[in-house]
């Protein structure tokens, strides 16, 4: 087993703080994920965790390793993005997060496409609705709609993203058509809330004629899943705010109205986070140029 190898599983331990999620992510049984510490432990002549049945802790020698470690495969990283930009052949594997929607919508149907064009590159999805830690998680790019917790990342905008306001025809039918935000609450309405554990107390962002204004609205309803709360909303069950490219056809359909149509939803950004050590990464870029032009001809202005 090489030095590196047993230094980039070092990290990726530490950071995840058990073997087994280590290597399940490296993609290696847990037998060599603990092979791999102890021969660095061996080489080192230090313990760098502490093992035990339920827990796996840095020791001292383990934390004051780590920031070197960290710096010596960003080094090894940057080196081979240099000498494959120059070569014109990037490769390797590429980690990219995306919340529910956007992944199965607007990037897992190109992958494909995209490893057509580069097939010394392989793509590993993860989507989830909840925020992502790009350097915890060991992820090169994360797409995301709002705004990013960590500002010492970088950000390449997409779009400005439409967002609706919609319910089924039968929920409107029962419970009457909200005209402004201020109607989801007096009227009691059902909405349909999009939170994950962690998450804020959960507010819309709605245009009034005094500005956006914020209405804490509530509901019965809620998952991390955003395509779980467009289920729900197309069963009768409650009023959703939705991005328009994930709900367009259930609209175009009529499976779906829009509602309170007097405080439409405040649009907000698409983008791409990025560190930038990893912006210098060819394949990163590759892929981030790739999608972000495909998604800028999906992701429409208007609701219609």
């Amino acid at each position: 087993m090489s030095y590196l190898d047993n230094i980039r599983t070092f990290v990726r331990v530490y950071d995840l703080g058990s073997m087994s999620a280590a290597g399940r992510d490296l993609r290696i049984s847990p037998a060599v994920t603990s092979a791999r510490i102890s021969q660095l432990e061996d080489h080192l002549s230090v313990r760098l965790f502490q093992r035990t049945t339920r827990n796996l802790t840095p020791t001292e020698q383990g934390r004051a390793f780590y920031p070197g470690a960290v710096s010596v495969l960003d080094a090894v990283d940057e080196a081979e993005a240099k000498v494959v930009h120059l070569t014109e052949a990037p490769r390797g594997s590429l980690f990219v997060a995306a919340p529910f929607g956007v992944g199965r919508r607007l990037l897992a149907p190109h992958v494909p496409d995209f490893l057509a064009l580069y097939p010394e590159i392989d793509v590993r999805l993860r989507l989830t609705d909840r925020s992502v830690d790009l350097t915890t998680e060991g992820l090169d790019l994360a797409f995301f709609i709002g705004q990013p917790e960590d500002s010492t990342l970088r950000i390449r905008k997409i779009a400005d993203c439409q967002r609706v306001l919609c319910a089924a025809p039968d929920y409107v039918k029962r419970h009457g058509m909200p005209q402004t935000g201020a109607d989801l609450i007096s009227g009691k309405h059902e909405c349909l809330n999009l939170r994950f554990p962690g998450a804020a107390e959960f507010q819309w962002m709605l245009e009034t004629p005094e500005g956006p204004k914020r209405f804490a609205v509530s509901g019965r309803f809620e998952c991390d899943d955003g395509d779980v709360l467009t289920d729900w909303a197309l069963s009768g069950q409650g009023i959703a705010l939705k991005p328009v490219f994930e709900v367009a056809d259930h609209l175009k359909a009529g499976n779906l109205i829009p509602v309170a149509p007097q405080s439409p939803p405040v649009p907000v950004q698409m983008a791409c986070l990025y560190t930038h050590r990893r912006h210098q990464d060819p394949k990163a870029r590759l892929f981030m140029n790739f999608m972000i032009e495909l998604i800028q001809k999906v992701v429409s202005p208007s609701v219609a």
